[in-house]
């Protein structure tokens, strides 16, 4: 259902000449999104170390990253 009307919007898309820079801008995004990933997932550990340590000196417990 959800796949047919993504198939039909972008049949549309490609026969009309926006439809280009649409894909244009669809890629760009995708870059985007892939260079925030393989950026931002490192500094998730960073993250976490620097919350437990603010976690142990309020005299908490440390936490660990949840499996997937």
């Amino acid at each position: 259902m959800i796949v047919d009307y993504l198939m039909a919007r972008a049949l549309l898309l490609y026969k009309h000449e926006d439809g280009a820079s649409a894909i244009e801008y669809a890629i760009v995004v995708a870059m985007v999104a892939v260079v925030v990933v393989v950026f931002v997932t490192p500094l998730g550990d960073r993250m976490l170390a620097i919350f437990n340590n603010v976690l142990v000196s309020l005299g908490g417990t440390t936490q660990t990253r949840p499996t997937p």
